[in-house]
């Protein structure tokens, strides 16, 4: 089964998530970098990448 790049990109493009509670956040990359935002759950601000399986 061919994956899409439409599908890949809606399920896995700018999604983080939190290193500290593991909540899901899609925002730009570019303002996690600068440190504008803050987890939901936690209000830390260290996220990760979601791993694409």
């Amino acid at each position: 089964m061919a994956k899409l790049q439409a599908a890949q990109n809606r399920l896995y493009k700018n999604l983080f998530l939190c290193k500290n509670c593991g909540a899901k956040i899609k925002v730009d990359p570019k303002k996690i970098l600068e440190g504008k935002i803050k987890c939901r759950r936690c209000k830390k601000k260290k996220f990760r990448a979601h791993k694409k399986k």
